[in-house]
């Protein structure tokens, strides 16, 4: 059976407060296509991350434990996922890609956090290494509906970007410095792994029906990242 692997912004999982109403259609969503496909899903950090690592940023502390600091909120996100999606998922956190790749034999999904910390990496780059791993497609859900020019809740003027080369989107990636608890759609080391593995990959915003359209292999809305 094939694999999916899902990045799960923490923007959508947690922008202030949980956020009941999405999660609810994303886990109904999900459960439409079992039969279809495994799926992973590694949750991000979202504003949580980001509180602890501005308080901590504001201390001096060094970006490695501003990025352990998010690392561990995205495997509280993780953890609270597990519990939503109840006993169809993975009752323990998995810690290392092996340890995915052995629940996915146990459970219809499998749902985790960033496994281990990385230099100039969020869980974007995680994700990327599992879909790499488990030779599948990578889909990035965060709350943007795919990538513009420009950040399009900042510039008016930004231009949707549908289809893009691997080449050209990791050119785009790397004009950003990277930085723990960054806004981008999918980080740098992300970019890297996915044009060096040419990883099909997908960035949609919050709309759980374009993921199914993804997995059935329809048309959707969002940005389409291969070549």
């Amino acid at each position: 059976m094939r694999i999916v692997v899902i990045s799960l912004g923490g923007s959508l999982i947690i922008p202030d407060k949980i956020d009941f109403v999405f999660l609810d259609k994303f886990k109904k969503e999900i459960r439409k296509h079992y039969s279809e496909c495994k799926i992973v899903v590694v949750c991000g950090g979202g504003s949580v991350a980001r509180k602890y690592m501005d308080a901590l940023k504001k201390e001096g502390r060094p970006e490695s434990e501003l990025a352990e600091a998010g690392i561990m909120s995205t495997r509280m996100n993780a953890k609270f996922l597990m519990e939503f999606f109840g006993q169809e998922a993975n009752n323990v956190l998995p810690r290392d890609m092996n340890e995915v790749a052995s629940n996915l034999h146990k459970n219809k999904i499998v749902i985790c956090g960033a496994l281990r910390y990385a230099d100039n990496e969020t869980s974007d780059g995680t994700a990327a290494k599992l879909s790499h791993f488990l030779s599948c497609n990578f889909v990035n859900m965060t709350n943007v509906r795919g990538l513009y020019t420009a950040d399009p809740r900042i510039d008016r003027n930004a231009k949707f970007i549908d289809n893009i080369s691997w080449v050209d989107f990791e050119k785009m990636a790397k004009k950003i410095k990277f930085k723990p608890g960054q806004h981008f759609v999918l980080d740098q080391k992300a970019a890297e792994i996915i044009r060096k593995y040419r990883i099909k990959t997908y960035i949609i915003g919050k709309d759980v029906i374009n993921m199914g359209k993804i997995i059935k292999g329809e048309k959707f809305v969002g940005t389409l990242i291969e070549k």
